[in-house]
């Protein structure tokens, strides 16, 4: 029930005039935002009416840390039970003891920490009645932050205790924000070492900007990027809030409001960050040379300390981000490495190096149809090209044969499985080893009938199932020196009919299920003599 409620009663005799007309002053004014805020919500919980008014009209003016009063009203514990059930932004609870029973608001008080499990809001416990309910021994046995008798309740004790009670419930929130944030902080760190976009991981720590201001904020994190593997001195937006989210595709950098590209561009002019009572723009320079911008407009005024933890913030964003792209270029060393690599050894036989890339994206294709993780998937990726490096061991006059190898020959090709297990099995490296399983067993058959080792069934490993199945679709649909390549339609009816015998049927039918996506593969890495349509029948 909300303040009106009809009343006759005066004002207890105890609050003289003198009282009345004290007027208490925040110690904290002088530092608040002029933007109004959301206010304080005070509870009543009292039977009288005279305590409602008496208590609204004396702390009428009162503020602290630049917000004032919202004063809510219910005239039995049954109504503030319902009231507190309802929301959870009450600051400070003024409860009576006395109400439809002699201890009812001394059950209000247990059942708002026990059922309601609300430990956030300041209980201030007044009763006209003490000896009904001593105070050392409600003190002791009730989770209250005060006990008043209201005969002492004037207005300067009043004042006293609404101070004493909001600050507690202002560093309760600030605690309870400060968990919030370590938690999304922790989460973020995982999905930096997760992630393989690079903003996945900013827009995770921006986010963590606004939980940490406790405020309103809105802003974007770019970087200008040095690393080899980047154009130099181009700006990227890494992360946005919604306000600017139209920022993050390259083409939205045109659309950059002007005052905050004003803002950046007076960062980056005069190499160090700026701020007002409402703007932060962080700047820093890695040892490398990259820069790291951060513009943050907040609703209302921003302190010192929070600047100095934004320009933190901004440090540790630039050198995580940098750390990422270092990796990012590692990774595409490695993948540049192993597909030259794998290329240069097909070449020996005489076939294009676009095979290699295109068994590297159907075997990814299919690990992902089977339901493999984004991490094994890449993996399967840099791993499926080493399926062959064994030819590295094989006479140039049998791999470039015209025609059909004698006994002899088709025995000593059958021994690149082997000698590229050897090559890759000895490293201590992810995707070596796997290339090493590949290597050794992408040539086994689903019925037991391949080679070498006549593995069947699952005893085949799944990444050597599924680049068996890549590679001779490949075979099949390229041009080799004993052969010329088969039409789409003639290979995949080829691939069905090997189904439960060549293949894994499970891997036949996903292959079969995305036929516009293997040949969108072959639109994007063509053989020499053109793209797949251009194919005669076998």
């Amino acid at each position: 029930m909300m303040a009106g409620h009809p009343a006759s009663h005066r004002p207890p005799a105890a609050m003289n005039d003198d009282d009345l007309m004290f007027a208490p002053e925040s110690e904290l004014g002088s530092s608040l935002a002029d933007a109004p805020k959301a206010p304080w919500v005070v509870l009543i919980v009292d039977d009288e009416p005279a305590v409602h008014e008496v208590t609204e009209l004396v702390m009428s003016d009162f503020s602290f840390s630049g917000r004032h009063l919202l004063f809510l009203h219910a005239y039995s514990a049954t109504e503030g039970r319902e009231i507190l059930r309802s929301r959870d932004d009450v600051a400070l609870i003024l409860l009576d003891v006395v109400m439809e029973t002699e201890h009812a608001g001394l059950d209000l008080a247990r059942e708002i920490r026990e059922q309601l499990n609300n430990h956030r809001s300041r209980i201030v416990l007044r009763t006209g009645q003490p000896g009904q309910a001593p105070e050392e021994t409600v003190i002791r046995e009730y989770d209250i932050n005060d006990y008043k008798e209201k005969t002492e309740l004037t207005k300067r004790k009043l004042t006293t205790v609404f101070y004493a009670s909001l600050r507690a419930y202002r560093d309760i929130l600030t605690i309870e924000q400060s968990k919030a944030a370590l938690r999304r902080s922790i989460g973020a760190i995982q999905r930096l070492y997760d992630s393989q976009d690079l903003k996945v991981f900013a827009s995770s720590v921006l986010d963590q900007v606004a939980h940490l201001l406790g405020d309103e904020a809105h802003g974007l994190c770019a970087n200008r990027a040095y690393a080899a593997s980047h154009v130099g001195g181009r700006l990227h937006v890494l992360a946005a809030t919604p306000q600017y989210a139209g920022l993050l595709d390259e083409a939205g950098l045109s659309q950059i409001p002007s005052e905050v590209q004003t803002a950046l561009d007076r960062a980056e002019r005069e190499q160090r960050g700026h701020f007002d009572a409402t703007h932060h723009v962080g700047y820093y320079r890695t040892g490398r040379g990259s820069v790291s911008l951060l513009y943050m407009a907040f609703s209302g005024k921003v302190d010192a300390e929070m600047h100095e933890l934004l320009e933190v913030f901004c440090a540790n964003v630039a050198i995580s981000y940098e750390r990422l792209l270092l990796r990012e270029e590692v990774h595409e060393t490695q993948r540049a490495t192993l597909l030259l690599l794998t290329e240069a050894v097909e070449r020996r036989s005489q076939e294009g190096g676009a095979h290699v890339r295109r068994i590297a994206e159907l075997s990814a294709l299919l690990g992902t149809a089977w339901g493999m993780d984004e991490e094994d998937v890449d993996n399967l990726r840099l791993a499926a090209p080493l399926h062959d490096v064994g030819k590295i061991g094989i006479p140039d006059g049998i791999l470039a044969k015209p025609g059909k190898l004698d006994a002899a020959e088709w025995t000593q090709m059958q021994t690149h499985a082997r000698i590229g297990y050897e090559l890759l099995s000895h490293s201590d490296r992810n995707i070596l080893r796997l290339g090493a399983q590949i290597a050794h067993e992408h040539h086994e058959r689903w019925d037991g009938q391949g080679y070498p080792q006549g593995l069947a069934g699952e005893a085949i490993s799944l990444p050597a199932r599924i680049v068996g199945l890549a590679d001779v679709l490949d075979s099949l649909l390229s041009d080799r020196v004993y052969k010329q390549r088969w039409d789409f339609e003639t290979a995949i009816d080829y691939i069905e009919s090997q189904e439960g015998l060549h293949f894994d049927p499970r891997l036949v039918r996903l292959l079969t299920n995305r036929l516009d996506a293997v040949r969108a593969i072959y639109e994007r890495f063509p053989d020499e003599r053109g793209p797949l349509t251009q194919t005669s029948a076998l």
